[in-house]
């Protein structure tokens, strides 16, 4: 975690080549900074496969931006040769 207040936390994720993380959740929106992107795996939290990023064609070369909904348990999995690094700022919805 890079900052968090009241109204938005920021993260830094970095996910290794060949690196696993565990059924999680986003309970936020959020925008995504990609600065270095690799092919994917995202299951939901029964192991079932949601996205193959590999249907989507190759990872882009430069860094993009993008908008993300709130997303429900799901696990990553780095299926590529380079690290996945991403700066998500998560905007937290009032209580």
């Amino acid at each position: 975690m890079l900052f968090e207040n009241e109204r938005v936390r920021v993260l830094e994720v970095r996910i290794p080549p060949g690196d696993f993380v565990p059924v999680h959740t986003h309970r936020w929106p959020a925008s995504i900074y990609v600065a270095r992107q690799s092919d994917f795996l995202r299951r939901d939290h029964e192991g079932n496969l949601l996205f193959d990023s590999r249907t989507a064609g190759p990872p882009p070369r430069e860094p993009v931006a993008q908008w993300t909904p709130p997303l429900p348990p799901h696990s990553i999995e780095n299926i590529g040769t380079i690290e996945i690094l991403l700066i998500s700022t998560e905007l937290k919805q009032p209580a």
